[in-house]
């Protein structure tokens, strides 16, 4: 009835106008570009004032660039004072294997001293930072519990807490920010891959994890850091997003860092997940044609897997790089490979890191027990409820749900 009063009251040059613009305005929305992503670190204006006349200690991988300029690069063409670059997991210019310990040094394309938190210390003592004023975290995330940035990040924040230093933790997207899945890490299995109470995939970014590390009073003491969080925008957590640079050596592509979550803890295993090949975290598989038809063969490949599990042998598995990555904590190849292996092996199947990366005893005895994979997430669902509601308090984006 309203349409046809319009209608009268038009002639019918102009209502044709009027139905044309409606139906742009009811189909606009399919067709709207995405707003381009800003990660924190591109928000100059907003971090300059934060960094500048002060002494800048910088927490940085090869992931920690704005277009195709490093952080450090950016930071002294803008004049800002650059003392230290502390060295992650696989080292400042990530060329160092998973594992490999970080040595300190000199940058030589900057002159930069080099302070590694991936060797002898994994903290920042007092006295490297009695001559910072600040320090900023800028070293781009995935998502999962054992990655081990995050870790560093909170060493970085307990030190810096201890030592009335503040931190800038520069945000950037969450590729597997999209869900929250897997066991809660018990209390007695705290370790450098496994540092917080937190589900394997935990949904948020570095900056909402600092507040939660914060908020939760986890730092040692129940210390809290003078925390700055420089927000990313154009980003949520319902937004897939797919990262410009190799997060680390051993996630080369998305089809890895999706799949990433849900394979990591056959690294506790016999089971190669690819490591010296060109699709780690994308093929898996033992040498044993009784674990699949698929075949790859890992070799030595210096900076990504120097010395890999099961090198120079032909190993059998699973083929994931074309399968669509789970958006959930899967256990299904994890139970798969148990399953081929001979019974009489099955004891050795779950090495004690196994144990160390799932965070719980639990996972191990639940699958050795044949467990079916919806009771062994039915027994984790009150943790994982709990965790969604804490989540809930530190989240700076949109939420999936």
């Amino acid at each position: 009835m309203t349409f046809a009063i319009i209608f009268d009251t038009m002639s019918s040059s102009s209502f044709m106008r009027f139905f044309v613009l409606s139906v742009l305005l009811l189909i606009t929305p399919i067709f709207m570009v995405a707003q381009p992503v800003t990660v924190g670190a591109a928000r100059i204006s907003v971090w300059k004032p934060l960094v500048e006349g002060q002494r800048v200690g910088l927490v940085v991988n090869p992931t920690s660039t704005v277009g195709e300029q490093h952080l450090v690069d950016l930071m002294l063409a803008e004049g800002i004072d650059v003392v230290t670059v502390f060295a992650p997991e696989h080292g400042f210019r990530g060329e160092a294997d998973a594992g490999a310990r970080i040595d300190d040094g000199t940058d030589p394309d900057t002159g930069l001293s080099i302070v590694s938190l991936y060797g002898r210390n994994k903290k920042p003592s007092a006295e490297i930072l009695a001559g910072l004023d600040v320090v900023v975290f800028d070293i781009q995330d995935v998502g999962a519990r054992f990655y081990t940035y995050i870790s560093t990040m909170h060493y970085v924040m307990e030190a810096c807490a201890e030592n009335d230093k503040r931190v800038v933790v520069m945000d950037r997207p969450n590729p597997n920010g999209d869900y929250v899945d897997g066991p809660v890490r018990h209390p007695a299995y705290q370790s450098f891959v496994a540092m917080h109470p937190i589900p394997v995939v935990h949904g948020l970014t570095v900056g909402e994890l600092a507040q939660m590390i914060n908020g939760e009073g986890w730092l040692a003491d129940s210390k809290v850091c003078d925390l700055t969080v420089i927000q990313l925008q154009g980003w949520d957590h319902s937004q897939p997003y797919r990262l410009p640079i190799a997060p680390s050596p051993n996630l080369p592509n998305q089809q890895s860092i999706l799949w990433y979550p849900s394979l990591c803890l056959l690294e506790g295993t016999p089971i190669s997940v690819g490591r010296g090949t060109a699709w780690p975290f994308q093929v898996v598989g033992f040498p044993s044609k009784d674990y699949g038809e698929f075949s790859f063969r890992p070799v030595s490949i210096p900076g990504k897997a120097t010395h890999p599990k099961h090198q120079n042998l032909n190993c059998y598995g699973v083929d994931l790089r074309e399968e669509e990555a789970p958006r959930a904590f899967s256990l299904r190849v994890i139970m798969e490979m148990y399953q081929h292996t001979p019974v009489a092996e099955r004891d050795a199947f779950f090495e004690p890191f196994f144990t160390t990366l799932a965070g719980t005893p639990d996972l191990a005895e639940q699958i050795s027990a044949n467990f079916s994979e919806e009771e062994i997430r039915w027994s984790w669902e009150a943790d994982l409820q709990a965790y969604k509601l804490m989540r809930k308090q530190y989240l700076l984006y949109p939420d999936f749900e």
